[in-house]
């Protein structure tokens, strides 16, 4: 045997060699595709359902807003009803009621007239309520009459 065919019978078995490695490479990488293959498709198989439900869930959860907006757009008509008849109520009767309430008054002050021996409260800490406001101290005497 010369050197040129020992060196050729090297060369064969390093890429005897080489190729065996290269081969099981290529079997590995082909498990591995094969198993990401089968778990793309069995999360496809799941996902498919899983995206069913959400959008399921997605129309309820817009059918159920709808009602609750129906509900707040009711709502509103009812408080503005509301407030409306508490305007008429209040423009109706409350006229009317100040007035017996201001002739109750009027009526215990005549019949009942002032006790002498009773001292007025100080006019610093009372003031008279007219219709909602407040007249100052100084107007709340008693009012005279101009004399023509």
């Amino acid at each position: 045997m010369s050197g040129g065919e020992v060196a050729g019978i090297l060369v064969a078995v390093f890429w005897a060699i080489l190729v065996s490695f290269l081969a099981v490479a290529l079997v590995r990488l082909a498990q591995t595709l094969k198993a990401t293959t089968k778990l793309v498709a069995d999360v496809t198989d799941q996902a498919v359902p899983l995206l069913a439900d959400a959008s399921s869930a997605v129309r309820s959860a817009q059918t159920q807003i709808d009602r609750v907006d129906a509900i707040a757009t009711d709502v509103q008509e009812v408080t503005s009803n509301a407030s409306a008849l508490s305007t008429t109520v209040a423009s109706t009767f409350g006229g009317p009621l100040v007035k017996v309430a201001a002739f109750g008054y009027g009526v215990r002050r005549a019949l009942g007239g002032r006790r002498e021996d009773v001292p007025a409260p100080s006019g610093a800490s009372r003031r008279t309520v007219i219709v909602g406001r407040t007249v100052p101290a100084g107007r709340r005497g008693k009012r005279t009459r101009k004399k023509d």
